[in-house]
């Protein structure tokens, strides 16, 4: 792990609520007694006789084509090693969770209770007839080569060792553009490999298969140089066995052009990675520790190109890159197989994509304008939305073309289309906001220090590098439940104001001078700065620190006052508003007003708007905007129709560039389809609105609570909007989840706001 999480907030998170990290839930409604009648006896029947006569419509009516098990013994779990199937279900889950947020896959995870390969064997070809493909995980070697190779001859699905081919994918893509950045060409290029794994072999089998000659290989285990001549009675090891007269990796590295580490962290020094040929290329994939720490291969030779396992340095071989998009592609064409035409195009499209301009929204994430292919951005960053309509047709047209698709795709421009919809959307949009506030950390206030929930959610935004947390409370108490709680946290600020009396009587000073004519007194002013959320937003506005989160045992209306009185409106803004981001499968939906305006009018209805589309613009996404009411575009009468029916004329009329309609119902304003049916001429026909503006502070707080208690998801919020510095106030009670992830928006609202100072 990049970052320190302590075992007791592992296990919490493993064991919290509903044990473990998956579940299944209905795809049809299961409301009725004609519902169930339906989903199970008597008119299951009907399905299972059309599968009985043709077999394939078991992928027409059954979630097989979209099914996907994760089997394991449990023999070769991570850096585990053989802890048993029972010990290796976390890990199982885990992989079934990545593949449904990266490509909508659904997995079950099986742990088999057998170590000989030929029960293995058995006992996966039996489940057949379940799943649409079988994703094979944590398996000793050698016996996970000869359970593939018997598994893939002798089944009809799809069927995949990743942790043998998912790192040699990923690897290769990065070698072709590594190579040729280097000007290298493959077939001349000599590359050491240490380690002699299920993926180092794997991935010498693929950079043999790309153009790499064998002989120009070579590899090292535990005892050495693996060399010809030597008793080696693994056939795989065998095989790459080299003639060269090598006996230690420092031999092997003398004028190699690229080392490839799969083993252990620390084996490579700066001498070795010198003494390569010129331009040399190093993937030091072993983790968490590389074989050489990446700052110290980069200082070691300016010409080298490295890439890692980790997340914290440039060119991350990641797995994640390839087996969600691979599977997404063969399930899709019902291929028998992920034969090596499969494995080369996914090769080929992930050297492609990093080739190709970066969106913005990778841009957004890592803080980068300058992201673009070279030395540094040879393989793609995991948050690319582009991989899943990349890397998935190009496995799915290697298929066709290898002729192991039973179900070719005619239409591939349509299928792209289908594979941008079909992502669901309401993680990403949180990891995207973790990602890109991790980029340019910033000092965030935490006002209720001596809070359990808030020090835990100190810790994690803390561990995970985002921010560097300012708590205040007692100085005592707040020490002594960090050490009860095993919370350690060297980058925080602990500040206990009673004993700040210097800052609290010059923040005292500056305070009476800003509010003296509004009927604040110097001793009302001192008084005022004993108070942690008064105190904690001077820290602010004298720039002590960058951002302000509070409120979690505090009324809204408490908080909101210090704000008003020491931060004020934006420039641009001409009143505060609230917004929440629920997130959804569709994307994020950004809710307005729904904590400050108790009924606007028609003129704060345009800046609640106004100041919606510029935060949403924040995050990097286009605002499509639905003004509210009980009525469709005049069809009602009433104050409330009225007003957001003139709001949403002055808009259109003044900001021709925004896309903006209303006044309309919800539903229509969320289900595109309905609104282009009923009303075609409206302007979010085919841009389905993602930012709703509520007539009145009523109907924005009951529907957003709602929404929050009938499981959309972790809501964000609320985000204060029109405040001229970065102030963000929770709601009363809320989790350890939210309250990290107002954390990261209150940094991004930081980055935000420099971005748009004048150069």
């Amino acid at each position: 792990m990049s970052t320190k999480v302590g075992k007791k907030d592992i296990l919490e998170y493993h064991s919290g609520g509903r044990p473990g990290k998956i579940e299944v839930i209905p795809s049809k409604p299961a409301n009725t007694q004609r519902d169930l009648s339906i989903a199970y006896s008597p008119g299951v029947a009907v399905p299972c006789m059309e599968i009985h006569e043709n077999i394939e419509n078991v992928y027409k009516y059954t979630a097989k084509g979209n099914l996907v098990a994760v089997i394991s013994n449990g023999t070769a779990v991570l850096g585990l090693g053989d802890i048993g199937p029972e010990a290796s279900k976390p890990v199982m889950e885990g992989k079934g969770l990545l593949f449904k947020i990266y490509a909508d896959i659904d997995v079950f995870d099986i742990e088999l209770n057998v170590t000989d390969p030929e029960a293995f064997i058995q006992a996966v070809k039996a489940m057949e007839p379940t799943f649409g493909g079988i994703n094979l995980e944590d398996i000793k070697a050698p016996d996970c080569f000869e359970i593939e190779r018997r598994l893939k001859d002798e089944l009809s699905i799809p069927i995949m060792h990743d942790d043998q081919h998912g790192t040699a994918i990923i690897a290769g893509a990065a070698l072709l553009n590594a190579l040729e950045l280097a000007g290298k060409p493959l077939n001349s290029a000599r590359i050491v490999f240490n380690g002699a794994g299920a993926s180092a072999i794997s991935c010498a089998r693929l950079f043999e298969a790309l153009g790499v000659k064998r002989e120009n290989i070579v590899m090292l285990d535990s005892k050495g140089v693996i060399r010809k001549g030597a008793e080696i009675t693994d056939e795989n090891k065998l095989y790459f066995a080299t003639s060269l007269d090598l006996t230690t990796l420092e031999d092997a590295m003398k004028n190699a052009d690229v080392f490839v580490g799969l083993s252990k962290g620390n084996v490579v020094n700066a001498d070795m990675v010198r003494s390569m040929a010129d331009n040399p290329v190093v993937f030091a994939l072993a983790n968490p520790d590389p074989e050489i720490p990446y700052d110290e291969a980069i200082s070691a030779r300016p010409d080298v190109i490295v890439a890692t396992g980790r997340s914290d340095h440039p060119n991350q071989v990641n797995n994640v890159l390839g087996f969600p998009y691979i599977f997404r592609g063969a399930l899709d064409v019902r291929a028998t197989k992920i034969n090596e035409e499969m494995k080369l195009a996914a090769v080929k499209a992930l050297a492609e994509l990093a080739k190709q301009p970066v969106p913005d929204v990778v841009n957004v994430v890592y803080n980068d304008a300058g992201i673009s292919f070279g030395p540094k951005y040879i393989i793609p960053k995991p948050v690319d939305p582009r991989l899943i309509y990349t890397v998935a047709p190009a496995v799915a047209k290697a298929a066709v073309e290898s002729g192991v698709a039973k179900y070719p795709i005619t239409d591939w421009d349509g299928y792209v289309e289908e594979l941008k919809k079909r992502l669901g959307l309401n993680d990403k949009f949180t990891r995207m906001i973790m990602e890109k506030a991790k980029q340019s950390p910033k000092r965030v206030v935490f006002a209720e220090g001596t809070e359990l929930k808030v020090l835990k959610a100190a810790q994690i935004v803390h561990d995970e590098g985002f921010a560097y947390p300012v708590l205040l409370g007692n100085r005592e108490e707040m020490e002594r439940m960090m050490a009860e709680n095993g919370l350690d946290m060297p980058k925080a600020k602990l500040m206990d104001i009673y004993e700040e009396k210097e800052l609290r009587a010059r923040f005292a000073e500056l305070f009476y001078t800003k509010r003296k004519r509004k009927g604040v007194t110097a001793k009302d002013a001192e008084k005022r700065m004993r108070d942690r959320n008064y105190f904690g937003m001077m820290l602010v506005e004298t720039g002590e620190a960058d951002a302000f989160i509070g409120g979690h045992t505090r009324k809204y209306v408490e908080v909101i006052k210090p704000a008003m009185e020491i931060i004020g409106t934006s420039p641009q803004a001409k009143r505060l508003a609230g917004m929440y981001v629920l997130p959804t499968k569709k994307g994020p939906l950004f809710l307005a007003d729904t904590t400050v305006n108790i009924n606007p009018s028609v003129e704060e209805i345009i800046d609640i708007t106004l100041s919606a589309a510029s935060t949403v613009r924040g995050f990097n996404m286009t605002p499509r905007i639905a003004l509210l009411s009980y009525s469709n575009f005049g069809a009602g009468t009433g104050e409330m129709a009225e007003k957001m029916r003139k709001a949403t004329a002055i808009l259109q009329r003044d900001y021709p560039d925004l896309i903006v309609d209303g006044e309309m119902q919800a539903n229509f304003a969320v289900n595109n389809e309905m609104l282009s049916e009923v009303f075609p001429f409206s302007n979010l026909v085919g841009k389905e609105a993602n930012t709703l503006i509520f007539p009145d502070l009523a109907s924005g707080n009951i529907s957003y609570k709602l929404l929050q208690s009938y499981g959309v998801g972790d809501a964000i919020g609320p985000i204060l909007m029109g405040i001229n510095k970065p102030i963000h106030i929770l709601q009363i009670g809320c989790s350890v989840r939210e309250m990290v992830s107002m954390a990261a928006v209150a940094v991004v609202d930081c980055q935000h706001r420099k971005e748009r100072l004048p150069k």
